[in-house]
């Protein structure tokens, strides 16, 4: 395991280009199970989740070259067998292939996957929606067995929760579904936009994406398609507030600024001076930081992702914060990491209560999941002293080499085996 030793030091500058996002490459990726020709993509982050995303379906069968931050993808010769435990232990993503499998197959054998231990994000809604669509379920010995008589056939499937995972695997199964399907309370994510444009280029006729209904036409067949991944806007974010925590100069280039208005409206009632183009956001000092409240809630409401990371800056701010989480119900298993640095934080059920005006200083913490993780960096930035985050692998799931993006600003910071 690698660890990353952060020498605390407030005086970064510059500019940081975002990469690609992995919330919108992983089911991309997968989509290209659903045709026999050529999926191109670009600006393709390069993340331990999509590394063990290419290495999932390549034991399908899935032929992908990768080069750099491009991939060509070639699922003619896909076969129908049980995933890879090793590989679906790591990463939630992995349920996404089990929509386009029985889309192609109408059977699927895929084990229970993995991912953060941010609570149960139980895949029942996943497999209620694919029911309507035709196909039966049985759990067996930590699988999934999923299997259909016939062509999946498209219904109206009104989601108890706006699930992200669960409206991307409806999407991607309908495509090919004999008529019409309707996904309503359907989740507006920007990446479920993005996968229903790639799938649009590859053929498929799909309306209402970006609102809580969205329709889908089933065809008979998908083609050729190239396709640019969008900017990760939790990445975007987790620099921008921790701009506005070394209370600098810095540039986040290559954003869709509207994708973080959540966001920027939060900081900017906490006193941030940010100035917002079209492609990127510039973050100056500001005079004085407030406390303020927040929410977390689906998109367009401030995201879960990046809860953690303005713990961080709450921390340091004038007055007491509150953070009320009600997407995942175990997300704050960083609060003791960052009171170990020197925070002053209380939880009562799903409220974290963050007095500011602390000052962190250097100590040796855990990385608990991938964004708890960053927020530790976020914090060890702005510490006194040397602090020492074990267990970065949570953090190189969604972060590209965060230590080199971080010395080019002029961060003292490194990895170490351990």
């Amino acid at each position: 395991m690698d660890k990353l030793i952060i020498s605390g030091n407030k005086n970064l500058k510059g500019s940081i280009n975002i990469h690609g996002s992995k919330n919108s490459a992983l089911p991309i990726i997968v989509s290209s199970l659903l045709s026999n020709e050529n999926l191109v993509l670009s600006n393709v982050p390069n993340v331990d989740d999509i590394n063990n995303m290419i290495t999932l379906l390549r034991g399908y069968g899935v032929k992908i070259n990768k080069n750099n931050k491009s991939i060509i993808i070639n699922s003619k010769n896909v076969k129908n067998i049980s995933a890879d435990y090793d590989i679906v232990r790591k990463m939630r993503a992995s349920i996404l292939i089990l929509g386009p499998l029985l889309s192609r197959f109408g059977y699927s054998k895929i084990s229970l996957p993995g991912g953060c231990a941010i609570g149960t994000r139980p895949i029942d809604i996943h497999l209620k929606g694919l029911s309507k669509l035709g196909v039966k379920f049985e759990i067996e010995n930590g699988f999934v067995i999923a299997k259909t008589a016939n062509n999946l056939s498209g219904n109206k499937i009104k989601l108890p929760f706006p699930s992200v995972g669960a409206t991307e695997n409806i999407l991607m199964a309908s495509v090919l579904a004999k008529g019409e399907t309707v996904i309503q309370n359907a989740a507006k994510e920007p990446e479920i936009s993005d996968l229903g444009n790639c799938l649009i280029s590859m053929g498929s006729k799909i309306e209402g994406l970006g609102t809580n209904t969205i329709h889908i036409q089933g065809v008979t067949q998908l083609n050729k398609a190239s396709h640019k991944v969008i900017p990760d806007r939790i990445v975007a974010g987790t620099f921008i507030i921790l701009a506005v925590m070394l209370n600098n100069k810095l540039e986040i280039k290559n954003v869709i600024t509207e994708h973080l208005d959540s966001l920027t409206q939060v900081l900017k009632k906490m006193g941030a001076n940010l100035t917002i183009f079209k492609r990127s956001i510039l973050v100056s000092p500001s005079k004085k930081l407030k406390s303020h409240n927040v929410v977390t809630s689906p998109y367009p409401g401030f995201p879960t992702d990046l809860q953690a990371q303005l713990m961080s800056l709450m921390c340091i701010v004038n007055g007491t914060s509150q953070i009320k989480e009600t997407v995942f119900e175990n997300r704050f298993m960083h609060v003791p990491e960052l009171n170990r640095l020197g925070a002053n934080i209380t939880l009562n059920k799903d409220k974290a209560f963050i007095e500011g005006n602390q000052t962190f200083k250097g100590a040796q913490v855990m990385a608990s999941d991938l964004r708890a993780s960053v927020s530790l960096v976020l914090a060890a930035l702005c510490a006194e002293g040397n602090t020492t985050v074990n267990r970065v692998y949570h953090l190189d799931r969604g972060y590209e080499k965060i230590e080199i993006y971080l010395r080019k600003l002029g961060a003292k910071i490194k990895r170490e085996k351990f």
